[in-house]
């Protein structure tokens, strides 16, 4: 099916507010939901929605929470998300992040107890939106082997960077295994089979195949040891930073929340060279676009560009929303 924005956008916001969302969270979210899909990335905008909505009708996700300051060390700070909404958790984090920012040249906040954020790169994009370069990142439920182990105990940790920029932001979002769950459902969806292995089956065999990963949940890391590696270093970031759940804490809910995040901005403006820096930008990205690809009629793309093609295809054509999902949805709405 294709769908308009608005249309996507007033149905969610209907459904936020049948669930007693105030109308500034029920704005907000229905907007991160909405742009996420118009990115390109349903697998973290409205495929994500019923789950969202089973868990504040479990009391996983309160309704009226969200994170405050419990702690200041100047240009640090320690905030507690009280089990609220993971987008406005994490919008209001990345805000503050900024204003730490703009205020000492670099600005941090660490967050506990919140839940899942959705699409780490919406907060990335609204850094660097704000002018702030921008280093985020989320421990998880344990969904990934250690390299060489049988059993997950440890996630997918999503890591995001973000880099101001006049001809399109720089915004990398990716998770710590070769593919995030999102995109995996999104094949399982779609019933196709993953382009490259993402997991392992019930047998301990790589495979592309999304039912059998996702049946056992123990997902590839993305560079094999060293995701592994790199995913343990993030989860005890997030730990030791806002004093919160690791994920080994995690593993002991029934679904995954109260987990940590980090919200990192530095104000480049401190430089008084920005003529500068967007030159440098530029040339790495005009430097990495000028070689042959292995494929004929391929293209080399930065982070955050390809999400700008779909958005613009999008808003041409509409956007492409699984039946399945959008009935849903629908669902609930009424």
């Amino acid at each position: 099916m294709n769908i308009s924005q608005e249309d996507i956008e007033k149905v969610l916001y209907d459904l936020f507010i049948k669930y007693k969302f105030t109308n500034e969270k029920a704005k907000l979210m229905a907007s991160v939901f909405t742009e996420s899909t118009l990115d390109g990335v349903s697998s973290h905008g409205i495929n994500r929605v019923p789950l969202f909505i089973e868990h504040i009708e479990k009391g996983v996700i309160k309704i009226n929470a969200e994170a405050e300051k419990i702690a200041s060390f100047g240009s640090i700070e320690r905030w507690d998300g009280n089990q609220g909404p993971g987008i406005v958790n994490a919008t209001k984090c990345t805000n503050r992040a900024v204003e730490l920012a703009k205020k000492h040249g670099m600005g941090m906040v660490a967050l506990r107890n919140t839940n899942h954020w959705m699409r780490g790169g919406t907060y990335g994009k609204q850094a660097a939106n704000a002018n702030c370069v921008s280093i985020l990142f989320t421990n998880t439920k344990p969904n990934m082997p250690p390299w060489g182990g049988k059993e997950s105990r440890i996630g997918n940790n999503p890591f995001v960077v973000s880099i101001p920029r006049e001809k399109g932001n720089v915004v990398l979002d990716m998770a710590m295994s070769q593919f995030s769950f999102g995109k995996i459902n999104d094949y399982r969806l779609r019933e196709e089979k993953l382009p490259y292995p993402g997991g392992w089956d019930e047998n301990d065999n790589l495979s592309n195949d999304p039912k059998k990963i996702l049946s056992k949940e123990r997902a590839l890391p993305v560079g094999y040891w060293k995701g592994s590696a790199l995913s343990m270093v993030l989860d005890m970031l997030a730990t030791l930073l806002s004093g919160g759940n690791s994920t080994s804490k995690i593993s002991s809910k029934d679904i995954e929340t109260e987990i940590s995040q980090v919200y990192i901005c530095v104000y480049p403006e401190v430089f008084n060279d920005q003529g500068l820096q967007q030159k440098l930008i530029d040339e790495i990205i005009d430097f990495t676009h000028d070689v042959e690809p292995m494929k004929k009629n391929d293209k080399i793309y930065y982070p955050g560009e390809r999400s700008a093609q779909a958005r613009a295809k999008n808003l041409k054509d509409g956007i492409f929303i699984n039946e399945s999902i959008w009935n849903k949805i629908l669902l609930l709405s009424k």
